[in-house]
């Protein structure tokens, strides 16, 4: 004789397994997009660094000159 309760808990555990199979697809999709995100940024990234750094060369020979201005 079936237990039909263990029927329910194998359809259950079936659709489970199924969700997470699905749920670990997209996240392995959505990885890829935030690595290819990320690698289109790379850029971005380095021309911020770039002018910040320019930004404190210039803030220093200013200085260093005593041609730094006070805002107005």
């Amino acid at each position: 004789m079936e237990n039909p309760h263990e029927q329910v808990q194998n359809a259950l555990l079936s659709r489970i397994i199924t969700n997470v199979e699905k749920l670990n697809e997209a996240v392995i999709v959505l990885n890829r997009m935030l690595q290819d995100v990320n690698r289109e940024n790379m850029n971005v990234e380095l021309l911020s660094q770039m002018w910040e750094n320019y930004q404190r060369n210039v803030l220093f020979n200013l200085e260093s000159t005593d041609s730094l201005e006070k805002p107005i």
